[in-house]
């Protein structure tokens, strides 16, 4: 495996890598509160637009498969033309996708615009990661890109509540002029602060045919299907949870006996983003300290815990209570963020001169996998706690079986002799 470009001296003086943290989390935001802010307006929203439960599931579907398919294009895109101005024309175009949401009076025009927002959200994670790996290596890569998840991850946790907040003071399409607001102070820091990390000696030319043949070589490679499919199923645990905040809320969960109602989506979001983001600090602090392969190893079993608690939790009683029905969810969330950075730099430590094609196909798979959990998966068992647990099982155990597979293929390569069987960051010689 050819050795990584050095990264570009100048990208990082110019901006610290602290405020480099910051603004890419802040992009990494505008996706997960493209979702998370609409939720608290779902039964408001079916009933101006005469919608069902299932229907208003499909706001979040029809998002999620476009911009899987878009994703597929932002990675090799800022690959030719650099991360910058593929990150400013997204931003622009999502812009103006949520003043459409914001102004449309049925639900066709919602969805089509809810499309256009998906196919321009994934610019700020999936060219974000690529930039984390232009200006750094190893651990310090690692570190960053824990502190970029930690802020991540504190959006799914925030953007319910400040939608149940304008709900309460305005009716939903302010939550989509909210998120128009949002996005118009991320164009400016964007336009502002974050330097083009990768040169124009560095880029490849997009040619389609090219492209493609890149494409299948990433995705029929083995062992790029097992650490995306890893990585995939140990976060559709969460995301299974996720998808079915509206029904798990205010149909399933109680406080005290009572139900809770649209400005309580924090007693889920707050413990279960709170996980991930002490998750994402304790991966960063690892950094150098304790192996990858080790650090995933204790994220899966975090997870295995989490799920049989949420089992036997589940399993005791019919009316899951806050706050012992959402405490395993919350560990699995710390799990699950620290496998993420380890299994996200591995695959992009496969293709140093590929970056965004890689992160934008492994942001493709994720995408599907969710997109068919909101859409199918979700109503399934959302009417059910115990259902939902069982389905986050069965998730976590697939995460972990690729996992596995991966590492006994790459320790039965490295006995063997096999130099092209990469270690994974941070992992022991």
């Amino acid at each position: 495996m050819a050795a990584p470009p050095p990264a570009p001296e100048s990208a990082v003086p110019t901006l610290s890598l602290r405020r480099l943290a910051l603004l890419l989390g802040g992009l990494a935001m505008f996706g997960p509160f493209s979702i998370d802010t609409i939720f608290p307006a779902f039964p408001a929203m079916g009933a101006d637009f005469g919608a069902d439960k299932l229907a208003m599931q499909q706001t979040i579907s029809v998002y999620l498969i476009a911009y899987a398919l878009m994703s597929l294009v932002h990675g090799p895109l800022s690959d030719a033309i650099g991360r910058r101005r593929v990150i400013l024309g997204g931003l622009g175009v999502f812009t103006l996708a949520s003043v459409g949401c914001a102004l449309s009076t049925d639900l066709a025009t919602l969805l089509a615009f809810r499309a256009l927002q998906g196919l321009s959200a994934g610019v700020g994670l999936i060219v974000g990661r690529a930039v984390i790996r232009d200006v750094l290596h190893g651990d310090d890569a690692q570190r960053l890109m824990s502190q970029v998840s930690m802020i991540f991850g504190v959006a799914p946790a925030i953007a319910p509540i400040i939608g149940g907040w304008i709900l309460g003071w305005s009716q939903w399409p302010a939550i989509f002029w909210f998120l128009v607001g949002f996005s118009l102070v991320l164009l400016a820091a964007t336009w502002l602060l974050l330097p083009e990390t990768h040169p124009p000696e560095a880029r490849m030319e997009v040619v389609p045919q090219r492209l493609l043949r890149d494409y299948f070589a990433i995705f029929l490679n083995p062992r790029f299907q097992r650490l995306a499919a890893a990585s995939t199923f140990n976060f559709a645990a969460l995301f299974l949870y996720i998808a079915s905040a509206p029904a798990f809320v205010l149909d399933l969960l109680r406080i005290n006996g009572r139900a809770l109602g649209e400005a309580d989506f924090g007693w889920f979001f707050v413990p279960t983003i709170g996980g991930m983001v002490l998750g994402a600090f304790v991966s960063g602090r690892a950094a150098g300290r304790i192996s990858g392969e080790k650090l995933v190893a204790i994220g899966f079993g975090c997870s295995a815990v989490a799920m049989a608690l949420n089992l036997g939790y589940n399993s005791w009683t019919d009316v899951p209570q806050v706050p012992w029905a959402v405490l395993p969810i919350s560990l699995n969330a710390f799990g699950i963020a620290l496998v993420f950075p380890i299994v996200t730099l591995a695959i992009l430590d496969m293709y140093p001169r590929q970056r965004g094609a890689a992160s934008s196909l492994q942001a493709f798979t994720s995408l599907v996998v969710c997109a068919l959990i909101a859409g199918v998966v979700s109503p399934w068992l959302s009417g059910s706690a115990m259902a939902l647990a069982v389905g986050a099982t069965v998730l976590v155990a697939l995460g972990w079986l690729f996992w596995r597979w991966e590492l006994g293929v790459s320790t039965n390569g490295r006995r063997h002799g096999d130099s092209a069987s990469p270690r994974v960051p941070g992992e022991s010689i």
